[in-house]
């Protein structure tokens, strides 16, 4: 039997529990509630290019992460935006997320790694920077700043993960025919500015390569503008790797396909190698599509709506 005394402790415990249950009842309500005035979009913003493939190869990317995005309610659409060369721009599709009401809106930067682009060009381009150098490019190019409504939430860059290594792993192997004779020769876009961190991607990812393959050789260049967008740096790339071994793996180191990046500078310095057929294993391809990048997308932008869900029950 219990004593008076445990009875009373029991009923003021239940009470405490029931309180207790109540109060977060109340406070997941108010979540939701709060949430619920919330309209989030998604904004995947990459260079641009003039190349009708290139633009397909990022509109793909957005068509594949779309369903699983906006699988929870909270997002509810998710845009692709060029910042250079072509429509739609980052300013058109703010003005269309301001225009639809939308309270706040996930940028995620489809871009390798950091440049001007990423640290002064975005920002200033949505107003939350006044990079003079920028804003002088800008008014060159024609380009629109625009600061939306909505309050804009810039996600970190693609190469915060090892997706990258992965990927150029993954294209590589499917060259492979004899690593071990093999030498291994990346090309990429490079920054001028930023050199530091592109040859550290570079070196970071062929790398990788080499731990997980029987090459044991590499080397890496440009075909940006940083090389004048000159086929030069491809040939002394693969010739470096060519001095030491019998072929040469040549992987673009390029988010999408272009025709003036794969087949013009890189195809053309592949050409001006002394028997290129033989000694040359190449494929004008892309880091997309690429079930991994799509990942990242999928997370990041789950990631950000959570935050945002989070500083809204705080009230922030």
């Amino acid at each position: 039997m219990f004593s008076g005394r445990k009875i009373l402790n029991l009923l003021v415990l239940g009470v405490l529990v029931i309180s207790i249950l109540a109060s977060c009842s109340r406070s997941e309500k108010t979540a939701k509630a709060n949430s619920s005035n919330k309209k989030v979009g998604v904004l995947l913003v990459n260079h641009g290019s003039r190349s009708e493939a290139w633009r397909n190869g990022l509109l793909d990317l957005e068509k594949r992460v779309r369903d699983s995005i906006m699988a929870d309610g909270v997002v509810k659409d998710v845009k692709t935006a060029f910042m250079e060369y072509t429509e739609p721009s980052i300013a058109t599709r703010l003005k269309e997320f301001d225009k639809e009401n939308y309270s706040d809106v996930i940028l995620v930067p489809v871009f390798l790694t950091v440049s001007s682009h990423s640290f002064d060009d975005i920002p200033t381009l949505i107003g939350q920077k006044d990079d003079p150098k920028s804003i002088e490019l800008f008014k060159i190019e024609k380009m629109e700043r625009y600061k939306p409504t909505a309050k804009v939430h810039v996600a970190p860059l693609l190469d915060f993960t090892d997706l990258l290594k992965k990927n150029i792993l993954k294209r590589y192997k499917e060259l492979s025919k004899d690593p071990l004779n093999e030498g291994l020769s990346l090309i990429a876009y490079g920054d001028k500015e930023y050199n530091t961190e592109w040859t550290k991607l570079m070196t970071d990812a062929a790398d990788y390569v080499k731990a997980n393959t029987g090459v044991a050789d590499y080397s890496y260049g440009w075909c940006g503008h940083i090389a004048h967008y000159s086929p030069d740096s491809t040939t002394i790339a693969i010739n470096q790797v060519l001095q030491k071994k019998k072929t040469a793996v040549v992987i673009p180191v390029l988010v999408a396909f272009d025709e003036m990046f794969q087949v013009q500078i890189i195809g053309d310095g592949i050409k001006k190698i002394f028997n290129a057929k033989e000694r040359v294993r190449y494929k004008p391809d892309a880091i997309l599509p690429d079930k991994g990048v799509e990942e990242w997308v999928i997370h990041t932008s789950k990631d950000f709506t959570n935050r945002i869900i989070a500083e809204t029950a705080r009230g922030n």
